[in-house]
């Protein structure tokens, strides 16, 4: 039924959002990023740089600039220019660094997520005796499950006996920081390490990522985490809350780009350890002495030490490209302000335009969340796979999770409060009817 007595209700949120738009001190980063358009020409509402972040504008120049260097010195491009391909990575691990609150010598941007979760397994799982088990979520992204569920098998265990699986209460969506925390203590003597999201992928949850790190280290287990969804998304302070291991990929909210090279956390209590054990590979070994080719691997006292290869440049230049924009924004803390306006803003729209109507798996504190709200849309007549298909044809882009989930996340740097203005009105319409 179209129900005229929201109209003044639209009216009124759609004034607050252009407000809020023209009070908006970092609104000018949107004109630096390229929108898909739908068939007719009109803008997307996109709202899924949760899965794939849109492409900045720089990031043409940022790669071509390679592709130049490439083509004018050929191998002399690992030496010479302004960003010779040697050091490549160091030119990102500053800002990176900045983003996840951690030393510039604990980062290092390299292959991709699993990869990095695998190469950190191989120094941090250490199963010995009855102390053999990984603590993960139940719902974990399946990545995740199947690179622990991988690394117990390398190691000749049962996943089924060394997989401590925790997931929420009856009745709950999210998991409770008490009860990971029971977990732990309930297991202390059989934990070998601890991998858990930053940010749960299904239902957009924060997890008390220090408190769980502080109980893990009550019993001497290392704790790692995946922060696909946490990187560039909320503040993070990796170094003080001592977390023991990171990785993240760089194509959600860092926007680099389809299968972009990741980044890796290695804290500083472990890379400057010489007896650390990694699998290793040239590009980690000690600078000074790599070229002369001794088969003597000395690993480089940092997070570098865990290379494997020298990087895909192209790949980091989009790196580069985006952490470009991160600096000249200001970091995290101008990103997370806005961030938090516009969730609010968003339930605002969906409690006033579709009470009752849809409900909101992501916590509502503001501890509890970043960008992402995970929709559950609760209609007699229409399955929620079928809104979602809706959206999708209107022009508003989010993402589908089974079995019941639409994922959309309005990103700080190049989403507007217009945007979610015009996109609770689609779900409103298909909500509505004709």
């Amino acid at each position: 039924m179209k129900n005229e007595t929201r109209q003044p209700t639209s009216q009124r949120l759609e004034q607050e959002a252009r407000q809020l738009d023209a009070a908006d001190p970092i609104a000018h980063f949107r004109n630096e990023f390229y929108f898909p358009e739908t068939e007719d020409g009109r803008q997307e509402i996109y709202l899924v740089g949760n899965s794939l972040g849109l492409q900045p504008k720089i990031t043409r120049d940022f790669v071509l600039q390679e592709l130049d260097a490439w083509q004018s010195r050929g191998v002399r491009g690992h030496f010479e220019g302004d960003f010779p391909w040697m050091p490549y990575h160091e030119f990102l691990s500053e800002t990176m660094a900045g983003l996840v609150g951690a030393q510039p010598e604990e980062v290092v941007v390299m292959n991709t997520l699993t990869v990095n979760l695998h190469l950190m397994m191989a120094t941090f799982y250490r199963p010995q005796g009855k102390r053999n088990k990984i603590l993960i979520e139940r719902q974990a992204f399946p990545s995740d499950y199947y690179a622990v569920e991988s690394q117990a098998r390398w190691h000749g265990l049962d996943p089924a006996e060394c997989m401590v699986q925790v997931e929420p209460d009856e009745g709950q969506n999210t998991l409770s920081t008490e009860k990971i925390c029971q977990a732990i203590h309930s297991h202390r003597e059989t934990l070998a390490m601890i991998l858990l999201p930053g940010v749960q992928y299904y239902t957009g949850q924060v997890l008390d990522m220090q408190a769980i790190t502080q109980t893990a280290h009550e019993f001497d287990i290392p704790v790692g985490f995946d922060l696909a969804h946490a990187a560039g998304n909320i503040p993070l302070q990796l170094s003080d809350w001592d977390v023991d291991f990171a990785c993240w990929c760089t194509y959600k909210y860092l926007n680099s780009g389809p299968g972009s090279i990741g980044g890796c956390f290695v804290n500083s209590r472990h890379s400057g350890n010489p007896d650390c054990f990694r699998l290793a590979g040239w590009w980690g070994d000690d600078k000074a002495t790599r070229f002369r080719m001794e088969n003597q691997f000395r690993a480089i006292p940092t997070a570098e030490g865990w290379q494997l290869s020298n990087p895909p440049i192209l790949s980091a230049a989009a790196v580069r490209a985006s952490l470009d924009i991160f600096q000249r924004v200001g970091g995290m803390a101008p990103l997370r302000e806005k961030s938090l306006q516009l969730t609010r803003f968003f339930r605002d729209c969906l409690e006033q335009r579709l009470p009752g109507q849809v409900e909101i798996l992501t916590p509502a504190e503001p501890a509890g969340h970043g960008c992402q709200l995970s929709l559950q849309v609760d209609l007699r007549d229409i399955p929620g796979k079928a809104v979602f298909e809706q959206l999708e044809s209107a022009g508003a882009r989010t993402d589908w999770r089974e079995p019941d989930v639409i994922r959309a996340a309005p990103v700080p740097l190049y989403n507007s409060f217009q945007d979610v203005f015009r996109f609770v009105g689609e779900l409103a319409r298909i909500v509505d009817g004709p």
